[in-house]
C-alpha cells in the first residue's frame, strides 16, 4: 500500500510538471498582410498612421532584411511549410502548371504549421486568406486547422460583394450569414473570429496558433467613406517629395543605411510637377483609399492586441507579423480607378506610381526579386521573452525569410517536424529559427534563393545575385553597401557572379524550380484533383493576384 502510495505521489508530481509545462508554452499568432510595401508602416518610414503595429515594434522587434517570395500565393505556400514555394508545388499560383513545382496546390511532401503543431498539444485556427489550392480541393481544415474561416483566394472587402465567398469550418457561408457580423467589412472580420476560435481554445485550455490572413491592403482597394475622408488631401505633395520624406524617415529610424543611394524613379513614372491638377487630385483620391485599407488593417491588428489582453494572454503571446510581396504596380503608372471605393463593385488599383513610393527606398515591385519585390517589415513580440533581454523596441539586420518562420514556430512551441505524414515522405525544413535573433545572435545559413515567373536570385551573405526574367543577365549587388541595387559589379567580380550563378542553377533543380511549366498549360481549374490524398472538397474558386 506504502509503495502504491509513492507511486500515486511520484505520478502526480510527474503529471504536475507536465501540465506546468504545457501550460508554459507560448500562444502564436502569425499575420500576413497582402501587397503592402515595405515602408507602409509608421514605424518602417511612412506617413500612414498604424499606431497599434508600431506599438508592437516598441515592445518588440524588427527585422530591416527580412524577405517573402515576391507574390501572394508563394509566400503563403512558404510561410505555412517552411519550404520554398516550388518545393510545395505553388512555385506560380493556383493554376495547374503540369510540373512538380508548379501544380497550384500545397502537395503530399509538405506539412502546415497546423499539422505540425496539432500534436504539439496546439489548438490550430486560421481566419482570412487562404489562396494555395482550394479550387483543387486542398483547404485549412483539411491541413490540419482545426477551426478555420476562410476565403478561396480573396479579392474583397464588403460583405455585400458577389465575391464575398466564406467558409466557416469547411462550411460554406452566405455573406448574410446570422453567424456573421451584419455589414461586415473583411478587414475587422478576421479578427472577430480569430478571437472567437482562441475563446474555443482557451475552454480547451490548449495553447493556440493562429494563422490571420488579411487580404488588405489588396485590390481592389476598397474602404468606408469616413475612413477615406481622413487622407484626402493629404497625399497632393506627390510620390516624389513624399519618397524623400520617408526616406529620411527610415535613415532616422535605422531602418536604411543612409549611404545607400535612393533608387531613382522610373522612367515610366511622371514627375509629379508633371501631372495635372485634375489627376493629381485623382492620385491623391487613390492613395488616400489606400491609406485607408493599411489604417484599417492596424486598427484590426488593436483590437487582436486588446483582446489578448483582455484574456490575459498577451505576455505569453508570440506576434509575427509581415506582407507576402512588394507594393504592387499592377495596372501602370497610371493605376486604376473604376467606380466608388466606397462601394463593393469598384474596381481600384494604386499603379506604379505609388508602388514606388510604397516600396521607398528601393527597386521595382511584386513580381520581381529586385529588394522591392521580395522585403517586407517583419515584426517581433513576445513580452514573456523579449522583455527579458534586450529585444524591446530594437533592430535587427539579421536577413530572414518566410521559409524561417515554421522552423520558429517549432523551435519555441517543442514541436516535433516529422519525416513523415500519413504515410508520405516529409520534405525537410529550408527556414532556420528566428530565434537567436531575438536576443542578439546571428542566424546560421548558407544561402537564400528565388525565383518567380523567371525573375530570380540567391543571396550568400552580403552578396545578392539577382535576375530579371528567364533570359535577363545576372546582375551582383553587396547589398552591405548598396541594398537599393544601384550598383552592378558583375563585371568588377564575375568569378563570384559564376559562384552564386552555380548556387541557385544547383537549388533550382532541387527544389523543382526546373522543369519550367510550358508556356500553355492547362489552368488548374481544367485539371482533375490528381489524387492528393488531403484532398476533401472539391470548392472551386477563382484565383486572384
Amino acid at each position: 500500500m506504502k509503495w502504491a502510495c509513492c507511486l500515486l505521489a511520484m505520478f502526480i508530481a510527474v503529471g504536475g510538471s507536465l501540465q506546468a509545462t504545457d501550460a508554459a508554452k507560448p500562444n502564436i499568432v502569425v499575420i500576413l498582410v497582402d501587397d503592402m510595401g515595405f515602408s507602409d508602416l509608421g514605424c518602417y518610414g511612412s506617413e500612414i498612421p498604424t499606431p497599434n503595429l508600431d506599438g508592437l515594434a516598441a515592445g518588440g522587434l524588427r527585422f530591416t532584411q527580412f524577405y517573402n517570395t515576391a507574390r501572394c500565393c508563394p509566400t503563403r505556400a512558404a510561410l505555412l511549410t517552411g519550404l520554398y514555394s516550388h518545393q510545395t508545388g505553388v512555385g506560380h499560383m493556383v493554376a495547374d502548371k503540369q510540373q512538380p513545382g508548379y501544380r497550384g496546390r500545397l502537395n503530399d511532401q509538405c506539412l502546415t504549421f497546423a499539422e505540425v503543431l496539432k500534436p504539439a498539444g496546439y489548438f490550430t485556427a486560421m481566419t482570412g486568406k487562404w489562396h494555395v489550392g482550394q479550387n483543387h480541393g486542398v483547404t485549412p481544415w483539411g491541413r490540419g486547422f482545426e477551426r478555420s474561416l476562410n476565403a478561396a483566394a480573396g479579392g474583397f472587402y464588403f460583405g455585400s460583394d458577389p465575391r464575398a465567398k466564406l467558409f466557416l469550418n469547411g462550411e460554406a457561408l452566405a455573406s448574410d450569414d446570422v453567424r456573421l457580423p451584419k455589414d461586415w467589412y473583411s478587414t475587422d472580420l478576421w479578427t472577430t473570429f480569430g478571437l472567437k476560435f482562441i475563446d474555443e481554445a482557451r475552454e480547451a485550455k490548449q495553447p493556440f496558433f493562429l494563422y490571420l490572413a488579411h487580404n488588405a491592403p489588396h485590390f481592389p482597394l476598397q474602404a468606408p467613406a469616413d475612413a477615406i475622408a481622413q487622407f484626402r488631401g493629404k497625399y497632393k505633395s506627390g510620390w516624389d517629395a513624399m519618397r524623400e520624406q520617408r526616406h529620411a524617415r527610415q535613415v532616422e529610424l535605422g531602418i536604411i543605411d543612409k549611404s545607400w543611394q535612393v533608387a531613382p524613379r522610373p522612367a515610366e513614372v511622371s514627375a509629379w510637377k508633371d501631372v495635372a491638377s485634375e489627376e493629381q487630385d485623382r492620385f491623391d483620391h487613390l492613395m488616400a483609399t489606400y491609406a485607408a485599407c493599411v489604417h484599417r488593417m492596424d486598427a484590426a491588428i488593436g483590437d487582436l492586441v486588446n483582446g489578448l489582453k483582455q484574456r490575459g494572454v498577451y505576455d505569453n503571446t508570440l506576434i509575427l507579423f509581415m506582407s507576402d510581396n512588394g507594393g504592387n504596380a499592377e495596372s501602370g503608372p497610371g493605376g486604376r480607378t473604376k467606380g466608388n471605393p466606397t462601394q463593393a463593385d469598384s474596381d481600384w488599383f494604386c499603379g506604379e506610381s505609388w508602388a514606388h513610393l510604397q516600396n521607398t527606398p528601393f527597386r521595382r515591385y511584386k513580381h520581381f526579386n529586385h529588394e522591392g519585390g521580395i522585403s517586407t517589415p517583419l515584426i517581433v513580440h513576445w513580452p514573456a521573452t523579449l522583455a527579458k533581454g534586450a529585444g524591446q523596441g530594437r533592430l535587427t539586420h539579421e536577413p530572414g525569410h518566410v521559409i524561417d518562420i515554421m522552423a520558429t514556430c517549432v523551435d519555441v512551441s517543442g514541436a516535433k517536424y516529422p519525416t513523415e505524414f500519413h504515410g508520405q515522405p516529409i520534405q525537410p525544413l529550408e527556414g532556420r529559427s528566428l530565434v537567436p535573433a531575438f536576443t542578439g545572435k546571428p542566424i546560421q545559413r548558407e544561402a537564400l534563393f528565388w525565383e518567380h515567373e523567371g525573375n530570380a536570385a540567391v543571396r550568400v551573405g552580403d552578396w545578392k545575385l539577382v535576375r530579371l526574367g528567364r533570359g535577363g543577365p545576372w546582375e551582383l549587388y553587396n547589398l552591405k553597401s548598396d541594398r537599393t541595387e544601384q550598383h552592378n559589379l558583375a563585371a568588377e567580380y564575375p568569378d563570384r557572379a559564376k559562384e552564386l550563378a552555380t548556387q541557385w542553377d544547383a537549388w533550382a533543380q532541387r527544389a523543382h524550380v526546373i522543369p519550367y511549366p510550358q508556356p500553355n498549360a492547362q489552368s488548374g481549374g481544367q485539371q482533375k484533383n490528381n489524387g492528393n490524398k488531403k484532398a476533401n472538397t472539391k470548392q472551386k474558386s477563382a484565383a486572384s493576384s
